[in-house]
């Protein structure tokens, strides 16, 4: 049933790319679908895209195997959407069109921004993408029982090709009707599935929880905080680094940032976020639950021999919930929950190769020709979506039997210490330089590629990246507690030695665009 409900969800995902695939030649259609979605769905939408499959899949697993440290990570994902309703949603749409190179040159003019606003988008959203297709492989070994390393590789071939299409075909409308389709499947089965673990339970939460301790092998530990980074040199300042990497990340990363510029205005955008927060909010309950579920039901020690990342927890926990005999229906719904996480792999890549191919064409190829053609910059688009993805297929089939937490943490870690700052600076400083903007993003993303590697999600603990390596030198397992202050320090340092003639030009040119920026007082296009 899982392999006919796999086959459904592709044939009339991709069916709904081509009905709702923009023409050749509309160019606001395929970046922004015309703004023409409701605030619930754009809400949902933007939902969809913050909730990937590493979301689902590995906060489960987090909270399964550390109990209150994986509750912690689950709010930090709600509250980093927060962060981007509150601060950064409304700017956002007023200053940018397109794409994040849009907002950051509407103050600063030129290539070299646009490029390197690129650059850090697909060097954010690769990790992220290999993540997820290598994910496909084992979910669906996983689901349908094999594990024949060419049947996970041609799947994460097969689904790959079929993401490029949806970001080539459907354009921004098209994949945003996938984000629904997928938020609505995901919450409507998770409830279904925490209603049958709190079932279990007589309804009692506290029961949940003591009985997932019980069979943690932590015991108390397990409601406590702590346990995530117990083993590690400093477990306190690793788990902060870890929590702000995620607020601070989690919702600057560019397939999120893009769905701001589909609303038609101010008041659409903040409508819009409003279901996108109620919406995380409600799969950190769900998420909560079954992590817990699968911890009770299942026991830690099994999930961890399965997955020593937890992974499979959710879809353990969900299993779990029908008890020894299952029914027919039962069945159905279990079909459904691998149904939802399945397309939750293939919008999540699907958007962020949309992000990606968005940037390549719009801020890279379509500012090099005075006046481009709508037709031939959306033809570059399509292009650019298969020049992003065939790479990124390639990768994941060479990274499939790795750790693939490191990936994550570096998409995360990319958007705190270096798009984050070059946001909140570029919306809000008013003598914010081109120099601080490039030194901002540069400094930023060369601060997280240097120190990642010497993390232990790298090397140096039996369920890292390489195990049987040990160049672990970094004592924290994210870059955040050092990167992000870095990030924000060279945007500072690259401004004030621009020299206060340039400092005082972008100040008079921010305070000429600052109704666009903070109020909204020109539309975008104008």
């Amino acid at each position: 049933m899982s392999l006919v409900g796999f086959t459904a969800v592709a044939t009339v995902t991709l069916l709904l790319c081509v009905m709702t695939g923009p023409d050749r030649d509309d160019l606001d259609e395929f970046y922004t679908g015309y703004g023409s979605l409701s605030p619930m769905r754009n809400g949902l939408a933007i939902a969809g895209d913050y909730i990937s499959a590493a979301s689902v899949l590995g906060t489960g697993g987090v909270i399964a195997l550390f109990g209150h440290d994986g509750v912690v990570l689950a709010l930090s994902t709600a509250l980093s959407l927060m962060l981007l309703m509150f601060l950064l949603a409304e700017p956002l749409r007023n200053a940018g069109r397109f794409t994040m190179g849009d907002a950051l040159a509407r103050r600063m003019p030129g290539r070299a921004a646009r490029i390197t606003a690129c650059a850090v988008t697909i060097a954010a959203l690769l990790p992220l993408m290999l993540v997820q297709l290598a994910g496909t492989g084992q979910l669906l070994a996983f689901v349908l029982g094999f594990s024949g390393a060419a049947l996970q590789t041609g799947c994460i071939i097969g689904l790959g090709v079929l993401m490029i299409g949806y970001a080539a075909i459907g354009g921004m409308k098209g994949t945003a009707l996938i984000q629904l389709l997928k938020i609505v499947m995901l919450l409507g089965s998770g409830l279904v599935v925490a209603a049958l673990i709190l079932h279990r339970f007589d309804w009692n939460p506290g029961a949940l929880f003591d009985a997932a301790a019980d069979r943690s092998g932590a015991g108390p530990a397990f409601l406590n905080s702590g346990l995530q980074f117990a083993g590690g040199p400093h477990p306190d300042a690793d788990m902060i680094s870890s929590q702000l990497t995620v607020v601070l990340g989690g919702a600057c990363l560019p397939h999120v940032t893009m769905r701001m510029y589909t609303a038609s205005s101010a008041r659409q955008v903040r409508r819009s976020m409003s279901w996108a927060v109620s919406g995380v909010a409600l799969f950190v309950l769900v998420v909560t639950v079954i992590g817990f579920g699968a911890a009770a039901l299942v026991g830690r020690s099994v999930i961890a021999g399965i997955d020593p990342q937890g992974n499979t927890a959710y879809l353990l926990g969900s299993q779990a919930a029908f008890g020894a005999r299952v029914s027919t229906a039962e069945t159905f719904l279990f079909t459904t929950v691998t149904t939802a996480v399945f397309l939750t792999l293939l919008a999540s890549v699907g958007g962020m190769i949309l992000a990606c191919a968005n940037s390549l064409a719009h801020d890279v190829f379509a500012t090099r020709v005075q006046e481009m053609s709508p037709r031939r910059e959306m033809t570059l688009a399509r292009v650019s979506a298969l020049a992003v993805g065939v790479p990124a297929i390639v990768l994941a089939t060479l990274v499939q039997h790795r750790s693939l937490q490191p990936l994550v943490t570096l998409s995360f870690c990319l958007g705190a210490s270096a798009i984050a700052p070059a946001l909140v600076y570029g919306l809000f400083w008013r003598r914010y330089t081109r120099a601080g903007l490039l030194c901002t993003l540069i400094g930023g993303s060369l601060t997280v590629l240097l120190l990642m590697p010497g993390t232990n999600l790298v090397s140096g603990s039996p369920v890292s990246a390489f195990p049987e390596a040990d160049f672990n030198w970094f004592p924290f397992t994210t870059t955040g507690l050092v990167s992000i202050p870095l990030g924000f320090a060279c945007g500072w340092l690259g401004t004030m030695l621009s020299g206060r003639r340039k400092a005082q030009e972008q100040r008079r040119h921010y305070e000429a665009v600052e109704g666009w920026i903070l109020a909204g007082a020109v539309r975008r296009g104008d």
